[in-house]
């Protein structure tokens, strides 16, 4: 009767350990739905980060900025002007021929950390320079390979100056042009 014990006895435990997995697979998928629901509320509630720089829709006027102002600026005469869908302030596409664009403004209005976010996308603040102009904004400049940026946010707004131009302060004078236009 050993005998039996001790050859049955490693066939039971293997039969018991099995047993004890499948009894434990059922409690563990609720708590994997349980984490799975806490994720998706953990993701609804974070900022997705900023919105995608935005693209040209349509040709206009810019509501918020000369073409004179633009021109006089960044030291080249402006042939087109193309919109993005954005509203109410659409950005603003400065075209010096009918292809290259010369200088673009976007203007962000919604949550704070989005409009930091969207400045420190335009102008990385490891790899820019600080910029507080106008008063009161904070962001930074940066030349690049194809121009310059100038990117400067306060409170839940962001303003973001591309220039095809090299000096960051032709990008800064329409930024401060912007502001003031807007009354932001």
């Amino acid at each position: 009767m050993n005998r039996v014990l001790l050859t049955a006895l490693p066939s039971l435990l293997v039969i018991g350990a099995l047993a004890s997995c499948a009894t434990a697979e059922p409690t563990s998928a609720p708590n994997a739905a349980t984490t799975t629901s806490a994720v998706a509320k953990t993701t609804t509630t974070t900022p997705a980060g900023p919105p995608p720089p935005p693209e040209p829709s349509a040709e206009g006027q810019c509501p918020y900025l000369a073409s004179s102002v633009v021109q006089e600026a960044n030291g080249q005469l402006v042939r087109k002007v193309r919109l993005s869908a954005d509203q109410p302030n659409p950005a603003c596409f400065f075209y010096a021929n009918g292809t290259d664009v010369q200088l673009s403004v976007w203007v962000f209005q919604g949550e704070q950390a989005t409009a930091k976010a969207v400045v420190d996308r335009a102008a990385p603040v490891a790899d820019s320079s600080p910029a507080s102009a106008p008063a009161g904004w904070n962001g930074g400049s940066l030349t690049t390979d194809t121009g310059a940026v100038y990117a400067v946010a306060k409170d839940g707004n962001a303003v973001v100056v591309t220039s095809n131009q090299k000096q960051t302060i032709k990008a800064r004078r329409v930024a401060e042009t912007v502001v003031g236009n807007l009354g932001l």
